[in-house]
């Protein structure tokens, strides 16, 4: 889990939970919690903003590897269920992917997967890579942010619970200036 860089009180974006769900997440690494509600639809099972995200962070770290997301019940009291983004259950590919980007610019073209994803970075270093909660270590993705229609092919190299989760490098690759997050982005799968 990461977070949008988005601003205001602590809040989420999910496109597992719709708008107006209140979620409990738990940084397993330290014990932090925070209650959000969804405000948002993105391409995670939760991304928190940057005020959510600060609650249950471990100092230094922007990704949270070891997380519990629990869909908190009426009035958001008692307890929850457990809410893990279950990879079969990840929006279908489309055709809509391939229209919006225009054509390639060089490098592999694959099968679109994780329709209508948003990506951000975990803000991990080393060489363009990813992480992913969908496709196994050794996968190699092509990430095209449809905004700019810049592109980049990196290697899952670890896991988290996005669809896929660029490192800075990576990131750095395919970003608006100034942007954290993007909300416009085709993922294929190349290898």
């Amino acid at each position: 889990m990461t977070f949008s860089n988005d601003g205001g009180a602590p809040a989420a974006s999910s496109g597992q939970f719709p708008i107006g769900t209140q979620l409990k997440v738990t940084n397993l690494a330290n014990n932090k919690t925070t209650t959000v509600e969804v405000t948002s639809t993105s391409g995670s099972c939760a991304l928190l903003n940057a005020a959510a995200f600060e609650q249950v962070r471990e100092a230094g770290k922007n990704v949270i590897r070891e997380v519990r997301i629990e869909r908190l019940g009426a009035g958001g009291a008692g307890g929850g269920d457990a809410a893990q983004p279950p990879a079969d259950e990840q929006p279908p590919a489309d055709d809509a992917g391939d229209q919006a980007g225009g054509g390639d610019q060089g490098g592999a073209a694959g099968e679109v997967v994780c329709a209508g994803s948003t990506v951000t970075l975990s803000g991990e270093g080393g060489a363009p890579a990813a992480s992913s909660g969908q496709f196994p270590v050794g996968t190699q993705l092509k990430v095209t942010n449809l905004d700019n229609n810049k592109s980049t092919t990196v290697e899952v190299t670890s896991t988290s619970g996005s669809c896929a989760l660029l490192n800075n490098a990576a990131f750095e690759q395919v970003r608006e200036p100034g942007k954290f997050l993007i909300r416009n982005a085709r993922i294929e799968r190349v290898g």
